[in-house]
């Protein structure tokens, strides 16, 4: 599997293109229909009801079928025909890091690619936020079409990242303003904010739109190997540090606080409401996210009968998926 292009700020068109080109070959021969979308959800007009299934979202249930029936029913929608998302990219310098087969900043500008690709068809619109080092965010505005979607990956790839912390709770909160109608939010970051600072934006962005939190991880963010003593660099404040690889309860506690952050990261968004998808700088991206897409599709009910993958919702409590961390069984 060919690993994401580097990603700086000169990334040639032709870099992107085989970027693109990748992504179409490995997802086009998953998702198939005229209208594709990243999450099978529900949508906003009525449909047609159907007997519950575990998983499914009270919310929906239609009590008059269930009452009339005895069988608990729930109502199914029918997406809009249109559909717009935001990106909020997070390109703070810690994504300028990687120890496997491509940077996490790669992985950002992939991942983005794919988001792009599996939801700009049938006139939908993709627009984006990003934001790095302690610069506000800059709003690329959502516009319908390829050559505008090609456009703003094109942005994205040419973002310069600055030292400094991004503020992920602004980031995320530009997202809530001004006021859209529903659509899907996806949320791109290696998330190493505390989640106090994040979390009440992801609800509120949560109440109103589908989200989807994109997880970017390193191996070395999840364990340290053995190597001696090794210099870290903190690229966000640049500071240095020294560290004594060679003991074993060093390295022990580190995985452990590791495994702690990365539980607390995903709590945080199954509580806010959202999906939450790892991609891991030492795997397949392309294959998980094909995963993922498959699970949502077959777990939230997709009608591959219809000839059409609706995007939408995950409810609350949204499902986690991506290639597991030091918690999780590889």
């Amino acid at each position: 599997m060919s690993q994401p292009a580097g990603a700086d700020g000169g990334a040639s068109d032709a870099v992107l293109a085989r970027l693109q080109l990748l992504v179409t070959r490995r997802l086009d021969g998953l998702l198939q229909g005229d209208y594709l979308g990243l999450l099978p959800g529900p949508g906003s007009e009525a449909g047609e009801s159907r007997e519950y299934r575990p998983g499914d979202d009270v919310r929906r249930m239609d009590w008059p079928v269930t009452a009339r029936t005895t069988v608990p029913h729930v109502r199914q929608t029918v997406a809009d025909r249109e559909l717009e998302t935001w990106l909020a990219v997070d390109l703070s310098a810690s994504l300028d890091f990687g120890t496997a087969r491509c940077l996490k900043r790669d992985l950002v500008l992939a991942a983005a690619a794919a988001i792009i690709h599996l939801t700009v068809r049938g006139g939908n619109r993709v627009g984006a936020v990003v934001a790095t080092g302690g610069a506000p965010p800059r709003r690329l505005p959502a516009r319908p079409g390829r050559r505008q979607a090609q456009g703003l990956l094109r942005a994205l790839s040419r973002t310069e990242i600055r030292p400094g912390r991004t503020d992920l709770g602004a980031l995320i909160e530009s997202l809530n303003r001004p006021l859209r109608r529903r659509g899907m939010a996806v949320v791109i970051s290696d998330f190493l904010a505390p989640p106090r600072q994040w979390e009440r934006p992801l609800r509120r962005l949560a109440a109103r739109h589908d989200v989807l939190a994109i997880e970017v991880v390193d191996p070395r963010e999840l364990d340290l190997p053995d190597v001696g003593v090794l210099e870290v660099v903190d690229p966000e404040t640049g500071v240095l540090h020294e560290v004594q690889t060679a003991d074993r309860r060093l390295r022990r506690r580190y995985a452990r606080a590791a495994a702690a952050q990365r539980a607390a990261i995903a709590a945080t968004v199954r509580a806010a409401g959202g999906s939450r998808l790892r991609l891991r700088t030492d795997s397949d991206w392309l294959l998980d996210i094909v995963r993922y897409v498959a699970r949502q599709r077959q777990v939230r009910g997709g009608h591959p009968a219809s000839g059409r993958l609706t995007a939408g919702a995950t409810p609350a409590g949204g499902a986690d998926a991506g290639s597991p961390g030091p918690e999780e069984s590889r």
